[in-house]
């Protein structure tokens, strides 16, 4: 770590350094986000590309007074490191260790715990009215990307803003979400990074009118005065900014640290909300994340030479893909949506092959329900792969607008349960409880990748909505071994027979119930182990079944017991004899970051623990009701 970096343990020390300094400063933050998140992973070209933006806002404010709100929060690494928190970076979104994203318990720099986009606006409107009804005078400053702004809060935020507030928002322009940006937004605002007609004839005007002896000033002063006009005729940026009441500034380099400095102390002066429209660039400085930034957006350990990463395996994500592609060669009613995540959700393919039939909505997933729900009254069957954390954001339009209609719409739901390092924001562990109370819906979860396979087939064939849910990353086992492996509805399927205890599971913990079941061998306890498939609608019939039969059940879930798999068993044997039961899953409180191996593990949710959880409630309470029966029958 260079001399500069290393004595910068707060804004305070920030202020201290001149520009050149500050310069270096942002050279040697770049070497140091490539050094740590080459070991840990993580969210790189947006950081890189944050930079200068970052060191100028906690040069010029003064946080945490004035607040400072990243939207997304994926772009906040720079800022932990400006604010007392480098030296936890090696603990990266480790468990216990460093948030990859603001998290106001880390620091009283970081405002809200934010892992969705689009809300930094409407939060920042919200301190700031705050603070004008308190007649605080400080500032409060929104950053916010342009693949945010797709997002449809961004307009509502926007549509609310009152004049007199200390609101100014930065529109970080890196022409991308996760993927490049799409819609007409993305247009809008790539006709005001090339319309430099105005702004290159206003600096010309400035610089040379005054000069122009006796007449020079009064003319520059007039045509200042109709300098709104010239811009409305000339570019057509501030018809939409400035009409939502903000004094428009930009576009301007967001990676100039003298330029930043400078624009961000004049905003200060405005005496209304303000915007500046920032350009930077994604990935900046590093090669391999300029030249693919979409790959080094959220990324594993790399080689910081090469920018190599470890070879993909198979994934629930890329499976999606290879059969949609393979399935709409002969159904072409199917097609794909995505809110800016087609890599993500293994849809790269899919519109490689089929542009006509893929959309991308850019980060609306509220549209992209309601979209789905149009194309699904006019025959077509929609599949919108998105992740379990985001789908949440469109649950009214999932309720309203097609189980209500009963609309035959697809949900790829991709990092369902417990996804590790991104932490509480991105965790998909509730899914099943919001989704499981909806009527008309079907909710499947798949125990490897050939039952994946064919639970689509059978989504592709029903009637209605249906929603399938499936885990982060691999599928490295293969428990099914027969290719003419048939899924039906509503039926779950039995994998081992016992006699002594019954385990029901679904989906990624199927394959931790048959581990479990190895285990209690060794133990002399025979367990039954029951896939099931499908949450909704529940197999009863089988199950009951098999629980009258060892009168001993326990569930295994990647999710919230509450309103899950737990609460939908506990139901059914409600009043019914059994002797043990215990219903392994999460608990009522946000899990937060670490690998998925140690969150399980933390949570009790390994095959150790179940198995050693399992024997001993077997042993604990089948005792106790031999030795009740033993005196029933000594007394009778």
């Amino acid at each position: 770590m260079s001399k500069l970096l290393d004595n910068i343990n707060s804004p305070e020390d920030l202020k201290k350094l001149n520009i050149d300094e500050l310069q270096e400063l942002c050279q040697e933050i770049r070497e140091f986000l490539v050094e740590k998140v080459s070991k840990n992973g993580g969210h790189l070209s947006s950081n890189l590309g944050i930079v200068e933006l970052s060191v100028a806002l906690q040069y010029v404010f003064d946080s945490p007074k004035d607040k400072i709100i990243y939207d997304v929060g994926h772009q906040s690494y720079v800022n932990k490191i400006l604010t007392g928190r480098k030296e936890q970076f090696d603990n990266l979104r480790k468990l216990d260790g460093l948030s990859g994203f603001p998290k106001p318990y880390e620091s009283e720099h970081d405002q809200f715990i934010t892992g969705h986009s689009s809300t930094s606006i409407a939060q920042a409107i919200g301190i700031a009215t705050a603070n004008k009804l308190k007649g605080d005078p400080n500032y409060t400053i929104a950053v916010i990307g342009d693949g945010s702004l797709t997002g449809g809060l961004a307009f509502e935020a926007l549509n609310n803003t009152k004049p007199g507030l200390n609101l100014i928002v930065i529109l970080n322009d890196n022409q991308m979400s996760i993927a490049p940006s799409v819609g007409s937004l993305s247009n809008y605002l790539n006709k005001i990074r090339s319309a430099n007609v105005y702004s290159s004839s206003k600096r010309g005007l400035k610089n040379i009118l005054p000069k122009i002896p006796l007449i020079g000033k009064p003319l520059y002063k007039i045509i200042d005065k109709i300098k709104k006009g010239l811009r409305f005729l000339f570019l057509p940026k501030s018809v939409l900014f400035e009409q939502f009441g903000y004094n428009y500034i930009g576009p301007i380099d967001g990676n100039d640290i003298k330029s930043l400095e400078e624009i961000l102390e004049r905003s200060k002066n405005v005496y209304r909300p303000v915007l500046i429209h920032v350009i930077t660039q994604k990935g900046k400085g590093y090669e391999p994340a300029e030249t693919n930034p979409n790959k080094f957006h959220g990324v594993g350990p790399f080689k910081i030479e090469t920018g190599e990463t470890s070879p993909s395996k198979p994934s629930y994500s890329k499976k999606l893909g290879e059969i949609l592609v393979d399935r709409a060669a002969k159904n072409d009613k199917i097609l794909a949506i995505t809110a800016a995540m087609p890599d993500g959700t293994g849809l790269s393919s899919f519109k490689a092959t089929y542009p006509d039939r893929f959309f991308d909505v850019g980060i609306a997933e509220e549209f992209a329900v309601t979209f789905a729900s149009g194309l699904a009254k006019e025959g077509y069957i929609p599949v919108f792969a998105c992740y379990s954390t985001f789908l949440q954001r469109a649950y009214d339009q999932i309720v309203h607008d097609v189980a209500l209609q009963n609309l035959h719409v697809i949900f790829a739901i991709d990092r369902a349960g417990v996804v590790g390092q991104d932490g509480e924001t991105h965790q998909g562990l509730l899914d099943i409880s919001f989704l499981s109370s909806i009527p008309n819906l079907t909710i499947l979860a798949p125990k490897d990748g050939e039952e994946f396979e064919a639970m689509m087939d059978l989504a592709i064939s029903l009637d209605g909505p249906v929603a399938i849910r499936y885990p982060r990353g691999f599928y490295s086992y293969k428990i099914t071994r027969n290719k003419l492996l048939k899924v039906v509805k509503g039926k779950s399927e039995v994998l081992i027979t016992g006699n002594d205890v019954t385990i029901v599971a679904y989906g990624k913990m199927v394959k931790t119930a048959l581990d479990v079941a190895q285990l209690l061998r060794r133990k002399k306890i025979f367990a039954e182990v029951i896939n099931a498939r499908f949450i909704k609608p529940f197999d009863e019939s089988n199950i009951l079944k098999s629980i009258t039969k060892t009168k001993n059940v326990f569930t295994i879930e990647d999710g919230y017991t509450s309103g899950g798999l737990a609460s939908k068993v506990q139901k059914l044997v409600a009043n019914k004899a059994i002797y043990s039961s215990y219903y392994f899953g999460y608990p009522d409180e946000f899990i937060k970051q670490g690998e998925t191996t140690q969150i399980e593990k933390k949570y009790k949710l390994d095959k150790y623990s179940i198995a050693n959880k399992i024997s001993e409630t077997y042993y604990k309470n089948t005792n106790k009701q031999t030795k009740k029966d033993k005196n029933k029958n000594t007394t009778a």
